[in-house]
């Protein structure tokens, strides 16, 4: 069935086609019993539960950031099952990110192509929307599952400096702090200039100084991940596990998307070219990011918690990143092309 649906979604533009699948499954949960009948039919039933960081995971089934940028759709994504959603992007001010079209489908590879950069409403607005899902999650329900745990993706404005970046990810943490479960420090998306260079070790140490030293000013300190690209060398992800163990991180997500276009199916250099700059998702990066999964769970001894990203489509994809490391995992373009009966389905896999 979802065969036919999608068929029809990708004759539009992937971002338009985006926000049209989810505001139309906004509606239908907004409807009588519309949220039931979305819960009864995709949900997993007795899922894998899980406890890390002092957080209880209804399921090892999350949805990577810039799904949901701006906490708009976290109903939508609790009754489909998730169980755990990581919101952003989010930087302080508000910011357009890139000109569209900035999202490209790859079919013949599985794949998406994108140059977002960091298109958000802005911290201030997101915060807005979780007070308003927090008092709704408080809010009883007749489920069985545990409540959805959520994720805050922060990063820095495109035109702040990189000598002052920890500023912008020090504003976010702050004012995200009461509202989620868990903290990501985004500096490994392709789609900001300059925005990689933070990942060597002196920048990455800044930065979590920073935000390491404010959150045990908090009352309930949160678990803090960094998110690190599939493209670093041997040495950068070395230093990045010294680093993250050095100040005890509490783990990594693994990966974004890749800048690498070698094997790809899709017909022509000339038609990839054409899609422009951006990082690749999807079938192409699934044995790269299980890889770097492995390289790093046994470079930290398996002393540094993963969530593994890239390529998940299927059981046997989530069994593979499980074996190679990862405690938790998270689709994202796996679940534009398998649709929403792909939390149930992963979900079904037990390490």
């Amino acid at each position: 069935m979802y065969k036919i649906f999608r068929s029809f979604f990708f004759l539009l533009e992937a971002e338009k086609a985006h926000y049209l699948a989810m505001n139309m499954l906004g509606i239908l949960c907004k409807i009588p019993f519309g949220t039931k009948l979305v819960r009864a039919l995709f949900q997993p039933k007795n899922p894998e539960s899980i406890e890390l960081w002092n957080l209880q995971f209804r399921n090892k089934i999350g949805l990577g950031a810039g799904f949901d940028k701006n906490a708009r759709y976290l109903k939508e994504l609790e009754a489909l099952g998730f169980g755990f959603v990581e919101i952003g992007t989010v930087t302080p001010k508000p910011q357009d990110g890139n000109p569209k079209p900035r999202l490209f489908r790859l079919k013949k590879d599985l794949a998406l192509l994108n140059r977002m950069g960091f298109n958000n409403e802005g911290v201030e607005a997101v915060v807005e929307r979780l007070k308003n899902w927090n008092q709704f999650s408080r809010q009883p329900k007749n489920s069985n599952s545990k409540k959805l745990i959520i994720g805050g993706n922060i990063g820095k404005n495109k035109n702040t400096p990189n000598e002052t970046a920890w500023e912008d990810y020090l504003i976010c943490f702050k004012e995200l702090h009461p509202f989620v479960d868990y903290f990501v420090v985004n500096v490994s998306s392709p789609n900001t200039p300059g925005l990689r260079e933070l990942q060597e070790k002196a920048s990455l140490r800044i930065i979590f100084e920073k935000l390491k030293a404010a959150d045990c000013q908090q009352k309930n300190p949160k678990p803090l991940l960094l998110k690190i690209a599939p493209d670093l060398s041997e040495q950068q992800v070395d230093d990045v596990v010294e680093l993250a163990l050095e100040i005890q991180l509490e783990g990594l997500v693994v990966s974004n998307t890749t800048l690498d276009r070698t094997n790809l199916s899709t017909d022509g250099k000339k038609q990839i070219e054409a899609m422009g700059a951006g990082g690749l998702s999807g079938k192409p990066l699934t044995h790269k990011a299980t890889e770097l999964i492995r390289y790093i769970a046994k470079k930290s001894n398996g002393n540094l918690p993963i969530i593994g990203s890239g390529g998940i489509f299927n059981a046997l994809d989530a069994l593979e990143k499980h074996a190679a490391g990862a405690l938790l995992i998270q689709v994202w373009t796996g679940f534009i092309y398998e649709g929403p009966a792909i939390v149930k389905k992963l979900a079904s896999v037990k390490k």
